[in-house]
């Protein structure tokens, strides 16, 4: 199965192909996609994406996931012990690391474009995107 491509993005609203929903947030991979519903997981603009937010994709075989932080990149950056800037919590990001998963951060119009081209190439791509702030 090959993932589906992100139709159209404006703000609060993505449609991917092959579903008829319109997605505020959502996560999509290899041959699926559904709504992206925080209260799952308690996340919040910050700390941001958690570990718990990306599993399914991860676990629906992807080899990259991509990460949308909002049109504003309201999924919030921090700054670390060594005072660099996280755009996802360390933990999100060693659970990918762990599973051998490439990952791209960027701001959801960006990430959008990344995903779509990685789909394109024919890479098992998934992604979380959130689609206002």
């Amino acid at each position: 199965m090959s993932s589906p491509e992100i139709a159209s993005l404006s703000w609060g609203q993505m449609k991917v192909q092959g579903s008829t929903k319109i997605y505020k947030d959502c996560k999509v991979w290899p041959g699926g996609s559904r709504d992206w519903d925080w209260r799952e997981t308690g996340t919040e603009h910050s700390p941001g994406v958690q570990p718990a937010d990306v599993e399914e994709v991860v676990k629906k075989g992807v080899q990259t996931l991509v990460i949308g932080r909002g049109m504003s990149e309201a999924l919030k950056e921090r700054f670390n012990a060594e005072m660099r800037k996280e755009k996802v919590p360390p933990s999100t990001l060693e659970y990918l690391e762990k599973q051998g998963i490439d990952v791209r951060v960027l701001q959801t119009e960006k990430a959008v474009k990344e995903y779509n081209a990685l789909a394109a190439q024919g890479v098992r791509v998934g992604g979380v995107f959130h689609s206002t702030c």
